[in-house]
């Protein structure tokens, strides 16, 4: 009787594991096609119409719209609510994800929630609740006009605008981080006598450093890009209260279109030099994860 010879198991999962990604080379090179030309029609032409705009009439008008009083006002208020929430919200970040991921606390999954709830609220709604609580009419705008303190139409409430939209990208990016991390090195460093600060300085942040400079760099894309919020409380006070997508705005309702192309190649090389760093932070993150996974296979 002939005898039947099975299959290698091994063998048969991989060559299925090939098929599975192994596809025709036109079905390949179709969806290659439709990647660029969805990239093409979506991100690199508005890009070359924003700077073929903001060039159309020359350098010196370029330079000039830049230097504009009401143009430079714009930059430095969008520098400064990108300088003072980012920050803000790095530590908020960095300190919710190591109560989130290092302890267990009534509330966890509460404070989780609340954390992502400006990804659910528009920022114009956002931007109005700010108004409701600060502003003349508001809850608290008899108080401080009583002691001269302005919030909205003013600097502070624009900072505060941008904080709300921009919170969650710091702590979103490292509570899974820190969560899969566990709390076995931690245990280790005050094992062997370390302190808490000690613990949190050369064991905790270390470990997360490219999660944290990834969510900064997120969230300073946004801060610098905000407009809903913003435009809600700033009350669009040329020269005082316009950030840079408000006073774009501003110009291209005025036709004002090569000073107002002019703004947005700048926001548009911001946004281009915080996708290079974002690649750089991604390269270096996944070169560290492969050197950790290299040391431990030696390890064993």
């Amino acid at each position: 009787m002939a005898s039947i010879t099975l299959p290698n198991p091994g063998v048969l999962a991989a060559s299925r594991a090939v098929q599975a990604t192994t596809e025709q080379p036109w079905v390949r090179w179709s969806l290659i096609a439709i990647a660029v030309a969805f990239l093409g029609v979506f991100l690199f032409l508005p890009l070359a119409i924003v700077f073929s705009s903001a060039l159309e009439r020359g350098v010196s008008v370029y330079v000039g719209a830049l230097r504009e009083p009401d143009a430079m006002a714009a930059i430095k208020l969008t520098l400064i609510a990108a300088g003072i929430s980012v920050p803000l919200n790095m530590i908020f970040g960095i300190t919710a994800a190591w109560a989130i991921g290092k302890f267990d606390f009534l509330g966890k999954s509460l404070l989780i929630t609340l954390i992502d709830l400006p990804f659910s609220v528009s920022p114009v709604v956002s931007g109005l609740i700010y108004v409701l609580i600060f502003g003349l009419q508001g809850l608290l705008g008899p108080w401080l006009a009583a002691h001269d303190l302005k919030i909205i139409f003013a600097v502070p409430g624009i900072v505060l605008a941008t904080m709300f939209v921009t919170f969650p990208f710091v702590a979103r990016e490292l509570i899974p981080l820190v969560e899969a991390q566990g709390t076995e090195e931690e245990e280790a460093a005050l094992t062997l006598g370390a302190s808490g600060w000690q613990t949190f300085w050369r064991v905790t942040l270390p470990n997360v450093k490219w999660g944290l400079l990834y969510g900064v760099i997120l969230c300073n894309a946004r801060a610098m890009g905000e407009f809903g919020a913003v435009s809600v409380v700033s009350g669009h006070i040329r020269g005082r209260t316009n950030t840079m997508p408000l006073h774009i705005e501003i110009l291209y309702n005025e036709y004002q279109f090569a000073p107002a192309f002019a703004v947005a190649s700048l926001l548009a090389l911001l946004a281009l030099a915080t996708l290079l760093a974002k690649t750089v932070v991604e390269w270096k993150a996944r070169q560290q994860s492969t050197e950790l996974q290299r040391m431990s296979g030696e390890a064993l």
